[in-house]
């Protein structure tokens, strides 16, 4: 029987759950590539342990390989080679380990490469772009490092990436945009950073698209609305800021909305009211204020979905109708206000103490400056009015004063006679010049 078994280029072993010893003799026994003619082998959904035969390796006609959902183990890069007619391999929920081999871009008929859930590591081979038929690369929840290889952009024909759960970084590569035939994108909970890149709205065709869980900043872009027949987009758990664009409202087959865990401020646009295919929306812990749209799906949202935003309010459970938040906002408004007041009164009354000092110092200086302008205008008053005196009076005043113009109080002399110094009676101190005779005679004659 064994030996009839061996000649077959087909074996076929799927959802049979055999236990562990049977699994052992068949992998002892098998000489698993059947002299070069396997081409087919389906052993999935089983309880398959141990490795994978090194005999397969060898297996260069193999077209389709099922040996998903079992125990497998062993370095993926070794247990398996180039297999140039390979259309479809799915080696995924097994505990294969190891790096990615460049020799998977050698298949150049593979279609579907599932090898998701195990434990590979390493980065996403380049390599991979000569693969030219691929069309579904499920590589997720594995642990993948490095970016996003920008060569992926020359698989024209794939309609399914996925690489969500590993550790991806680096920014999304923009040449995933020219991916035309896209229909699923998951690169959720990885590491990935930078803003959304607007190019991924000319995959047209994309119906999921999900980047949760990364480290995404900036605004979502705009172009966003151009992938008219997309239905779940998921862009939770991010950096992302600005408002919701109201291009959105365009996607008209839009049935799943998260937006949750992000930055996004500003109020929900009104467009929304258009998203009459809506069936569920996330967008808690924002900063959105102001009405939710008039929409079943918002209407019916759970309090988690619409929760820890800056001011919501609407039909919806746990929100307040508008009116009475807008009452509330006012109150709130006014309370601020109050406590604006109540903070700034101290600091007006420092400003008010420190303008009545400067004021009071002020006028008590003009006061001092009028008191000495009045002294000052008093004494000229003074020495004008000695002009206004008795002629004799004050002659015999200058004789005293200047002790009849004795030498003691001699100061100069001049081209007209001699200058003396004199006190006044009433304190006041001049100079006194005494004009020489033929001056004296000259002034009697004019």
């Amino acid at each position: 029987y064994l030996g009839q078994f061996l000649q077959r280029s087909a074996i076929l072993l799927s959802c049979n759950h055999y236990n562990y010893h049977i699994t052992i003799s068949v992998v002892h026994y098998l000489n698993i590539c059947c002299g070069g003619l396997l081409a087919y082998i389906s052993v999935h959904n089983n309880n398959l342990r141990g490795h994978i035969p090194p005999s397969l390796k060898n297996c260069k006609i193999l077209y389709r390989v099922r040996l998903e959902g079992n125990h497998f183990t062993g370095n993926i890069s070794e247990a398996f080679g180039a297999y140039p007619n390979l259309n479809y391999i799915a080696l995924s929920n097994n505990r294969f380990y190891g790096e990615l081999s460049s020799k998977w871009g050698q298949c150049h008929n593979l279609t579907n490469l599932q090898i998701f859930n195990n434990n590979i590591s390493g980065k996403i081979p380049p390599e991979l772009k000569h693969a030219t038929q691929l069309q579904q690369p499920d590589l997720s929840s594995n642990h993948l490092v490095g970016e996003i290889p920008k060569e992926l952009g020359a698989l024209t024909l794939m309609f399914c990436l996925l690489l969500s759960g590993n550790q991806l970084s680096g920014k999304i590569p923009p040449e995933i945009g020219v991916l035309s035939n896209l229909e699923h994108l998951n690169l959720a909970a990885n590491h990935l950073s930078g803003p959304i890149p607007y190019q991924l709205g000319e995959c047209s065709k994309l119906l999921d698209l999900n980047l949760s869980k990364n480290k995404l900043g900036e605004s979502i872009p705009f172009s966003v609305n151009y992938i008219n027949g997309l239905q779940n987009l998921d862009l939770s758990q991010n950096l992302l800021i600005g408002e919701i664009p109201q291009q959105l409202a365009k996607l008209h087959s839009l049935e799943i909305l998260d937006l949750s865990h992000n930055m996004l401020n500003g109020s929900i646009p009104n467009s929304f009211n258009d998203l009459k295919s809506l069936t569920v929306v996330n967008i808690s812990y924002n900063q959105l204020e102001g009405p939710i749209p008039n929409i079943k799906a918002f209407h019916e949202a759970s309090f988690d979905a619409l929760t820890n935003n800056k001011g919501l309010c609407g039909n919806a459970t746990g929100l307040m109708p508008c009116v009475v938040a807008a009452a509330s906002n006012k109150v709130g408004h006014r309370k601020s206000t109050k406590v604006i007041i109540f903070n700034l009164l101290p600091l007006f009354g420092l400003l008010l103490l420190l303008f009545i000092m400067a004021g009071s110092f002020f006028i008590l200086c003009q006061k001092n400056r009028t008191r000495k302008s009045e002294s000052m205008e008093a004494q000229l008053g003074d020495f004008f009015a000695l002009w206004g005196y008795n002629g004799r009076i004050l002659y015999e005043n200058i004789i005293v004063a200047t002790e009849d113009f004795s030498s003691n109080n001699f100061i100069g002399s001049g081209g007209y006679g001699a200058v003396y110094n004199a006190a006044l009676p009433i304190g006041q101190l001049v100079a006194v010049k005494k004009l020489l005779q033929s001056e004296d005679s000259m002034l009697i004659n004019n």
